[in-house]
């Protein structure tokens, strides 16, 4: 030997080389298999309330009530209301509910 290492027969380096190829292949197998167990990590489950228990857009929130509009009106002010609430708060009151400030007119 000039210590350059063992020398190979062709056998030899057929053998590795198919050693090798099952070697890679095992190894996207695995790589597969945990990409798939990290996408379905990642994507959150389905939510498990009902539709109607799930909270809903603040935008449908009113201001006042702080319950869903049934009936939404635009004040002013440009924020959204329920009419009834609005119709209460502007028989005392000539102001927005969240800025404060004076209206000129409610609607």
């Amino acid at each position: 030997g000039s210590g350059a290492g063992p020398s190979q027969e062709p056998e030899d380096e057929a053998a590795l080389a198919a050693g090798e190829e099952a070697q890679l292949a095992a190894a996207l197998e695995e790589s597969a298999r945990l990409e798939e167990r990290r996408a379905a990590v990642e994507q959150p489950p389905e939510p498990e309330l009902p539709p109607s228990e799930q909270e809903p857009p603040t935008d449908f929130i009113c201001p006042i009530t702080t319950e869903i509009m049934s009936d939404p009106v635009m004040a002013a002010d440009g924020h959204s209301y329920e009419r009834s609430a609005m119709e209460r708060w502007f028989a005392t009151r000539s102001t927005s509910p969240l800025t404060g400030e004076a209206l000129e007119h409610p609607y």
